[in-house]
C-alpha cells in the first residue's frame, strides 16, 4: 500500500474535516503517500487530485464544510462510470480509497470494493440514516445546532404566547427530529416515519384550549410535512395561528462538537489502520466505546430505522 486517496461526497457534514486530517496524517504516519481527490467522484473523472502533506490539513478540524470538497455525480452511478473511476484511479498510482459521506457515497465505495478496487467508507451524514451506525459524523453538531434554535425559538414563543412551527432535516428519516424534539421539550414531533401523525397533531392542538399553557413547539422533519402545509392546516381545522421557522443549511454548517470532532479522528484513523492491513469494503464505526467494521453488504442488507421507544417516550413527555 503507496498511496491512498480520500474524498467527500455527497451532502457536506461538521466534521468531515476532521476525518480528511485522521486519514492524512495516519497515512503518513504509516510512510504512505497520500493524495486527497476534489469534488467527490467527479474529481476522481476529472482528475482533479492534489498531493496532501501534514501541513495542508493544519488547523482545520475546528472548520465546518470540507476542504476537498463535495460534488454529487451521476456518473459514478452506472458501470462504465465506476470502471472509468478506478481506471483513472489506477493510472495515478493510487491503491486504495477512502470515501467519506452518506448513505449514496458508501454505496459508491461498496459499487468499487466488489470490482475489486480497495475501498473504506466512513459514514458523515447530519441525517445519521446509515443502517447499523449508532452515530455518524455530523450528526451530534448538527442536533446542538437545532436544539440550540429550538431553545431560542421558544424565548420568543413563550413571551407572545405563540404556537411554533420548526422543519428541520430529514427527507427520509426522523432523526434530528426525534432526538431535537426530545432534548429541546417539544410539544410535538413529526417525522417521514410517522407522516400520518399530522393528523393526530391537529386533534390534539384543538383540545388544548382549556390548558394554562398557551404555547406549543412543533419539530417537523422537511420529509414528512413542510412546515408552511402545517401551519395552514392548523390554522383551517383548529383556529390556531402559528409561526414557521425553516432552519434549512443552517444544519449543515458550524464547528464540529468535540464528539463529532473525536469520532472523525478514531474513524478516519482506523480505516487507514484496515486498509494496512489488506482489509477492504468495509464501513467503520463505533460500537461498545471501541471502533469496528462491517462489509458494505452487512450495512447495506439491513434497514435503516428509528428509535421507536424515544418516539414513545417523546409523547409521554408532551403532556
Amino acid at each position: 500500500m503507496n498511496r491512498i486517496g480520500v474524498l467527500t461526497s455527497g451532502g457536506d457534514a461538521p466534521g468531515m474535516n476532521a476525518a480528511i486530517r485522521a486519514v492524512v496524517r495516519s497515512g503518513l504516519y504509516h510512510g504512505i503517500e497520500m493524495v486527497g481527490i476534489k469534488y467527490g467522484f467527479q474529481g476522481i473523472l476529472n482528475n482533479n487530485i492534489e498531493q496532501m502533506d501534514a501541513e495542508s490539513v493544519g488547523s482545520v478540524m475546528q472548520r465546518g464544510g470540507t476542504i476537498l470538497q463535495s460534488y454529487i455525480c451521476e456518473e459514478i452511478e452506472t458501470d462504465n462510470g465506476q470502471d472509468q473511476v478506478i481506471k483513472n484511479l489506477k493510472n495515478a498510482g493510487i491503491d486504495a480509497l477512502v470515501v467519506i459521506g452518506g448513505r449514496d457515497a458508501l454505496e459508491t465505495a461498496k459499487c468499487l470494493a466488489s470490482k475489486k478496487f480497495p475501498c473504506i467508507g466512513i459514514p458523515a451524514t447530519i441525517d445519521n440514516d446509515i443502517p447499523g451506525v449508532t452515530d455518524a459524523i455530523g450528526f451530534d453538531t448538527a442536533l446542538n445546532t437545532v436544539i440550540d434554535y429550538i431553545d431560542r425559538i421558544r424565548d420568543t414563543a413563550s413571551s407572545h404566547e405563540k404556537t411554533s412551527i420548526i422543519e428541520v432535516a430529514g427527507k427520509d428519516t426522523g432523526n434530528i427530529a426525534l432526538y431535537s424534539g426530545l432534548a429541546g421539550g417539544a410539544e410535538s414531533i413529526l417525522i417521514p416515519e410517522r407522516k400520518e401523525d399530522a393528523e393526530k397533531i391537529v386533534e390534539q392542538m384543538k383540545n388544548q384550549s382549556g390548558r394554562v399553557k398557551r404555547y406549543s413547539i412543533i419539530i417537523v422533519a422537511e420529509g414528512s410535512v413542510t412546515g408552511i402545509d402545517l401551519n395552514a392546516k392548523l390554522k383551517e381545522e383548529a383556529g390556531i395561528e402559528s409561526r414557521v421557522t425553516v432552519l434549512g443549511h443552517t444544519q449543515y454548517g458550524g464547528a464540529p462538537t468535540a464528539r463529532d470532532r473525536m469520532l472523525a479522528s478514531r474513524l478516519g484513523a482506523y480505516a487507514i489502520d484496515l486498509l494496512i492491513n489488506h482489509e477492504s469494503g468495509k464501513v467503520v464505526k463505533i460500537e461498545n466505546n471501541q471502533p469496528v467494521n462491517d462489509d458494505f453488504d452487512e450495512i447495506f442488507s439491513q434497514e435503516s430505522r428509528i428509535d421507536e421507544t424515544m418516539y414513545h417516550l417523546s409523547e409521554r413527555l408532551s403532556l
